[in-house]
C-alpha cells in the first residue's frame, strides 16, 4: 500500500511539472470595446528579448509572428511595420488603412537549458492596443509565461506566446 502512495505522489509531482503556466494582467480595457474585424490592424516590430546581458537575435520576429497570426483569425488587413516604434508610429499610422495598432514589447525573454539545468524558460510580453484616429488606449495588457519543469528538449520563450496571445485578441473581439 505504501509503495501506491509513493508511485502517486511521484507521479502527480511529475506531473505539475509538464504543463507551462501563465499569468495575466489588463488595463485600460475601455468599457465594453470590442474591436472591429472590418478594420485593419498594423502591429509594430519591438526590440529583440533580452535577459541580463544576453540578447536573443529574432525573439522579436517570432513576437510578432504570433500576434499576427492570431489577428489573422478577426482580420483579413493585418501587417507588421518595423519602420517605427512607439508612439511615433501611433502619429504617422493611416488610419483609413488601419483601424488599430498594436504595440508589443517584450519585458523579458530568457531561453534556458530546461532539460539539463531544471531552469525553466520565461517570458514576459506586454501587448498596447490603439484606436488608430483616437490615438486613445484601448486595452493595455500583459502576461508572463514560464515552461514546464520537464521537458524532453526543445522548448522555447517562443512557445510561451500563442496561448496567452490567443486569449487576449479573442478578448479584444468577442
Amino acid at each position: 500500500m505504501r509503495a501506491r502512495i509513493v508511485i502517486f505522489a511521484t507521479a502527480a509531482f511529475a506531473l505539475t511539472g509538464c504543463s507551462s503556466s501563465y499569468q495575466f494582467e489588463h488595463e485600460g480595457m475601455q468599457q465594453n470595446a470590442k474591436l472591429n474585424p472590418e478594420l485593419g490592424v498594423l502591429i509594430s516590430t519591438p526590440d529583440d528579448g533580452f535577459y541580463g546581458q544576453k540578447k536573443y537575435p529574432n525573439s522579436a520576429k517570432a513576437t510578432v509572428q504570433t500576434i499576427k497570426s492570431e489577428f489573422l483569425k478577426y482580420s483579413k488587413n493585418v501587417d507588421i511595420t518595423q519602420d517605427c516604434k512607439g508612439k511615433q508610429c501611433l502619429q504617422s499610422i493611416d488610419n483609413q488603412q488601419y483601424g488599430y495598432y498594436i504595440e508589443p514589447v517584450i519585458l523579458h525573454w530568457e531561453d534556458r537549458n530546461t532539460e539539463w539545468s531544471g531552469k525553466s524558460d520565461k517570458v514576459e510580453i506586454q501587448i498596447i492596443t490603439y484606436d488608430a484616429k483616437t490615438h486613445q488606449i484601448i486595452k493595455d495588457a500583459r502576461f508572463s509565461g514560464k515552461s514546464k519543469w520537464m521537458t524532453l528538449g526543445g522548448d522555447h520563450p517562443q512557445d510561451l506566446l500563442k496561448d496567452p496571445t490567443e486569449e487576449y485578441i479573442n478578448s479584444l473581439y468577442q
